[in-house]
């Protein structure tokens, strides 16, 4: 009688599967993001080590839970200033944060902003899927004009922010966006983002099936075939053009990449310890 040994899935070193299965939804695009997350890491060469992963609150937060590496759950929307302080504390880590749009840009929106302008040394990846999924579907800032939601169930009357735009005006110096269907892309640019110093910022289009897709009548095969027929990929696209729009058409790739010094780079320049000293 043969014995086969149980097969090993490739990023299992990577995962807490003690708990596992996740808790996301079927349909849902997180674990999408998450794994291409993981294989960027694996392929970057980074040392994992000294590699830390933050999440906030929301259905994304919950991806700092499940990677096997040094991990920080933090409180609603403070992801960016909790991973600042790890960065600050000890330059040499490599610093993730991954979360939700509602948590970086909506109740975590000016630590986004002021981490931008300083070029903190952290790599940012958003999984936007246009509404607060876990606490029942209401309107995010992302949430596209008229779309439904459990508080705004006639349309959504606001202009959602254009976050690669935001993330330019700030000062990012790494901006690309792409949808779950593009999962070479995303690890492609995530590993980029990893392997370079300074802010970067990474925005993934995802599916919430359960909220946002049943309350605008998208079934999951609906949203992916949105993905591909009404997206375009355009890299170093003039981030006003890069408005969330699936009628226009929206615009995929990577959009910016440059150097400036980090926000250590200016500290250590203009706050030397020997100026307390004397």
């Amino acid at each position: 009688m043969s014995h086969q040994k149980k097969a090993v899935h490739p990023l299992d070193d990577l995962i807490r599967t003690d708990r596992i299965p996740h808790i996301w939804c079927p349909g849902c695009g997180i674990g999408t993001v998450f794994s291409s997350t993981l294989i960027a890491m694996k392929e970057s060469g980074i040392d994992l080590t000294k590699t830390v992963m933050v999440s906030g609150i929301g259905c994304s937060g919950r991806g700092a839970g499940y990677v096997n590496l040094d991990s920080f759950h933090t409180t609603h929307g403070r992801a960016i200033p909790f991973a600042t302080g790890l960065k600050l504390a000890n330059p040499e880590l490599n610093v993730i944060v991954f979360s939700g749009d509602g948590d970086i840009f909506a109740i975590g929106g000016n630590h986004f902003i002021h981490a931008a302008r300083r070029n903190v040394d952290l790599t940012i990846i958003c999984v936007n899927n246009f509404n607060y999924g876990m606490t029942g579907g209401q309107v995010a800032a992302t949430t596209p004009y008229n779309a439904k939601t459990t508080t705004t169930p006639s349309g959504n009357p606001e202009r959602p922010f254009n976050l690669p735009m935001l993330s330019y005006a700030s000062g990012a110096t790494y901006i690309s966006r792409w949808t779950i269907l593009h999962a070479r892309d995303i690890s492609d640019s995530i590993q980029e983002a990893l392997l370079k110093r300074g802010f970067s910022f990474i925005e993934v289009l995802a599916p919430c099936p359960i909220n946002y897709g049943r309350r605008n009548k998208e079934k999951p095969f609906d949203t992916l075939k949105l993905y591909q027929e009404n997206t375009i990929i355009k890299n170093k696209a003039h981030p006003f053009e890069l408005d969330i729009d699936f009628e226009r058409g929206v615009v995929l790739g990577k959009f910016l990449d440059i150097n400036r010094p980090t926000w250590t780079d200016m500290y250590n320049k203009t706050c030397r310890p020997k100026d307390f000293m004397e």
